[in-house]
């Protein structure tokens, strides 16, 4: 018999790809460049030039079996030691190699995570809005994720709310920032305030709470905005990385965990991290690609173009009358829809060939996402059609 649990789940499958699927059929039909597909965080910026260099070199004189062969379960050493040096130098930590575990990208990364901390039973909360695929991440580990209710002002952490739900079964708390969907930067104010709640609550409980902090859009902040290194705050924080925004690297499924060296068991951690990879079948991330993000560390793609078209989408919707807090990162924005239920709000849109994601499965009915990694050229022609739909469909606003 087949798992009736995955069974169930094809029911409920990510609106997100559902509206992605939706707008590639649509684009067959009258062009994709005419389809105004806001749907997915797939980065739209090219690779950095080092990086391709880097690929060509390495294929041209390296060792294939280097290259090509599995790498230790833990990750290269070579690469996990240029990982730790790069944190130290930008963030001021002490990481070490023993510290760092390579993994599938940040999905992998956080798969591990999961697993390290909790049993079956035990809570990791997070903060609405949040990314929908943390629940099965979560909650298919038997772990139970629960969600806090958003602080829609500002998206920032609902301390109240969250007060409130914490409890002894409370084992790691998964934060978000830059954040998908709102692109709000949590403020050092609010990772300084989280943290001294959880160090009471550690001393209160007698047992660790993590912070697993998932971090795939560390590097993509606008106008001079400051992305606090949550390691930084707090002891027991677990970092998960991913290169597939920062270098754009999302098909090539590579980045760590870093745990932070005062945690009491950060070593012991780690090599968790390899036999939890032996039960997941999680393992052993490409060898050529681990070796060539190690060459380019300090690099990222121009995610200039990002900023350009926040700006040109902010200044739109709120010209529009959107509330809409203004993200500080990311390539994502999060209005509110003009009505309450914003998936009846995203299905009109699909009219003017605007593909927009509501809230709902964000955690916030009434808002909507728009991803935004896509042409500049192709954000301003959809301005035109946004400012249709609004006017036909709400009349005029702004």
């Amino acid at each position: 018999m087949v798992s009736e649990q995955y069974k169930a789940m094809l029911s409920g499958k990510s609106v997100i790809r559902t509206l992605s699927e939706f707008a590639a059929k649509r684009g067959e039909e009258i062009g994709y460049e005419n389809v105004f597909d806001y749907s997915l965080g797939n980065p739209s910026v090219p690779v950095p030039q080092e990086f391709t260099d880097c690929m060509i070199e390495m294929l041209q004189n390296d060792n294939p079996m280097e290259l090509h062969g599995y790498s230790p379960s833990l990750g290269i050493p070579s690469v996990r030691a240029k990982i730790a040096q790069s944190l130290n130098e930008r963030f001021g930590m002490n990481y070490g190699p023993e510290h760092i575990f390579m993994a599938s990208g940040a999905a992998g990364a956080l798969a591990h995570a999961y697993r390290a901390v909790t049993q079956p039973g035990d809570e990791i909360l997070t903060f609405a809005p949040y990314f929908p695929e943390y629940n099965p991440y979560v909650n298919l580990t038997g772990a139970v994720l629960k969600i806090v209710p958003a602080d829609t002002d500002s998206f920032q952490i609902n301390f109240e709310a969250f007060e409130e739900m914490l409890n002894e079964k409370v084992m790691a708390v998964l934060i978000n920032s830059p954040n998908n969907p709102s692109g709000v930067v949590y403020s050092e104010e609010t990772i300084e305030h989280l943290a001294g709640i959880l160090r009471e609550k550690e001393k209160e409980y007698g047992h660790d709470i993590f912070i697993i902090s998932d971090e795939p859009y560390r590097e993509i902040a606008f106008a001079g905005v400051k992305v606090p290194y949550v390691s930084g705050y707090y002891d027991n924080t677990i970092s998960c990385y991913s290169y597939s925004k920062s270098l754009s690297l999302p098909g090539e499924r590579i980045g760590y965990v870093a745990v932070n060296p005062a945690c009491r068991d950060a070593e012991t951690i780690v090599n968790m991290c390899g036999q939890i990879s032996r039960g997941i079948g999680h393992n052993c991330p490409p060898s050529i690609i681990q070796l060539a993000v190690s060459r380019v560390l300090d690099k990222t793609a121009d995610l200039s173009v990002y900023e350009t078209n926040r700006n040109l989408l902010y200044d739109c919707l709120t010209e529009l009358g959107f509330t809409c807090v203004k993200p500080g990162g990311t390539f994502y924005i999060f209005p509110k829809a003009l009505e309450e239920d914003a998936g009846i709000f995203c299905q009109k849109a699909l009219k003017y060939d605007l593909i927009l994601v509501p809230g709902d499965t964000f955690g916030c009915p009434g808002y909507f996402r728009m991803a935004y990694c896509i042409d500049t050229e192709k954000v301003e022609r959809s301005l035109p059609a946004l400012r249709k739909f609004v006017k036909e469909e709400y009349g005029n606003r702004g």
